[in-house]
């Protein structure tokens, strides 16, 4: 039992050894695949925690000056500048467009910002006072939020990268350390199976030739003629016969 737990359990033949060899081809050149494309996914997924890292850096000083405008926004045009934006607005101008990307066959979301060609009335708020404050704050924002869309997408293709290659690696350790060393147990039992009993009928043909090789021998010895001396021995009681006569 212990020695075939590191094996399958095949009949040895050479029919079974051929299929088994097929196996084992087919999974060295999975794992050869799979360890490519785990490298393709790690080149990725280190390139992308570097782009959050400085989409993140990027995203503090870039909130603090989105507040920072907004509060020059309320003091120069009033506190109710905001119902009057509101007014002015009645469609999203902008929208978050999705798609996805191939990265080493793995499909990996994409989130991009899309303005709309809506009519918007925003160039005349705050006409009477504070109207540069107002069109510096939404520049800020707009700013802002393509910068919230890029982390939003590099985050989500993050965790499906890392998804994907916690997938791939335990696929790859899978045939490195399991399937392949059972396909190798497997071909050297079954090779070693019919080098046994190609041995043993070698013996066997070697014991048949030999018995061949003494029946003749025990054929001639049965067959031989009689002696000399029998026959001497018939003459002479003819002789003395043919006396007894005369």
């Amino acid at each position: 039992m212990a020695s075939q737990q590191g094996r399958l359990p095949v009949v040895p033949t050479v029919t079974v050894l051929a299929v088994i060899q097929g196996r084992l081809a087919g999974a060295s050149r999975g794992h050869a695949l799979l360890k490519k494309k785990a490298d393709a996914l790690t080149v990725q997924f280190r390139a992308i925690l570097k782009k959050i890292y400085h989409a993140k850096e990027k995203l503090g000083a870039q909130m603090k000056g989105s507040y920072f405008a907004l509060t020059e926004a309320k003091y120069a045009a009033g506190e109710r500048v905001a119902l009057t934006i509101r007014d002015n607005v009645a469609n999203a101008q902008v929208r978050v467009r999705a798609t996805a990307d191939n990265v080493a066959g793995v499909r990996v979301p994409k989130f991009q910002v899309d303005y709309q060609d809506n009519e918007s009335h925003m160039e005349l708020t705050g006409l009477g006072k504070g109207g540069q404050q107002v069109q510096a704050c939404r520049k800020t924002y707009l700013e802002t939020m393509e910068l919230l869309v890029e982390l939003a997408s590099l985050q989500t293709a993050f965790l499906t990268l890392d998804e994907a290659l916690k997938t791939t690696n335990r696929r790859v350790n899978a045939l490195e350390n399991v399937v392949k060393p059972k396909l190798e147990n497997t071909v050297a039992y079954i090779k070693g199976e019919l080098d046994e009993l190609e041995r043993e009928e070698f013996f066997r043909l070697k014991k048949v030739q030999a018995k061949k090789k003494k029946r003749p021998r025990r054929q001639s010895k049965t067959s031989e003629p009689p002696n000399k001396h029998g026959r001497g021995e018939i003459r002479g009681r003819g002789k003395r016969q043919s006396n007894v006569v005369e």
